[in-house]
């Protein structure tokens, strides 16, 4: 019997996958020209620059560091957009992933502008499927999700808030860079 993903959430899982593998394909161009660069540009060595542009506010969201950066993502959004997409309805789902996408893009020049001042890319679902996180563990607080390693149940707002802390911390410390 297939699995019914509702529209929205399963038209973002196919192109997330179609354009990682356009990346494998294109890896520099579709870096240079879709991931977020901080405001302002830097020369290149060959010749031209690299970038902000607008559409980067979205497209970045589309592009993965690799195969487990992508795996993780969306293992994500399968396991809470399917549900938050049938609370909501798709176009509103649509409008409040995508929202989520461009908040986490400009929160992200925020802190490299002010905080850092590092010109590297950012790219990645991570801002879409937090706010999908997010709205899980706000609709569903006490809905039981199950941890791969080590295998505990806990509630949903649990889960989400410990993620969220964890990811503060290793944003915060550097730990984790991106």
């Amino acid at each position: 019997m297939p699995i019914d993903f509702p529209p929205v959430t399963r038209t973002l899982l196919i192109a997330n996958v179609a354009i990682f593998l356009l990346q494998q394909v294109f890896p520099d161009p579709m870096l240079i020209y879709f991931a977020l660069w901080p405001l302002g540009s830097i020369d290149l060595q060959q010749g031209g620059s690299i970038g902000f542009e607008i559409w980067q506010l979205v497209t970045y969201g589309f592009l993965h560091g690799g195969w487990d950066h992508l795996l993780f993502n969306m293992l994500a959004l399968w396991m809470f957009g399917g549900a938050i997409e049938n609370l909501f309805g798709s176009r509103p789902f649509a409008f409040y992933y995508l929202a989520c996408v461009v908040g986490a893009a400009i929160a992200q020049l925020m802190v490299i502008h002010l905080i850092t001042g590092d010109y590297y890319p950012t790219l990645g679902a991570s801002g879409g499927v937090f706010g999908l996180l997010l709205a899980f563990g706000m609709m569903f607080p006490h809905q039981r999700i199950m941890l791969l390693f080590p295998p505990i149940p806990m509630p949903a707002w649990v889960f989400v808030t410990g993620y969220g802390l964890i990811e503060l911390f290793l944003g915060v410390t550097g730990s984790q860079e991106g």
